[in-house]
């Protein structure tokens, strides 16, 4: 499963909205949104911010095949 659908997954689970999880990450909506629907990429920076913003580690979302 790719990172940004494990993030909304994740955001999901927690009846988080997408709206309130991009501001605590300091990001636009739209943006966002378009980085939780595979539009726009990722990048270690993004992941950075929505962990904080979830207070979680980024391994969390990272697939364990991935971190070798």
């Amino acid at each position: 499963m790719e990172v940004y659908k494990r993030i909304k997954s994740y955001i999901n689970d927690l009846g988080l909205k997408q709206g309130k999880v991009a501001e605590k990450a300091g990001y636009d909506p739209k943006k966002f949104s378009a980085m939780m629907n595979g539009k726009r990429k990722i990048y270690a920076e993004d992941l950075a911010k929505i962990c904080s913003a979830l207070d979680v580690s980024p391994e969390k979302f990272i697939p364990h095949n991935k971190l070798a």
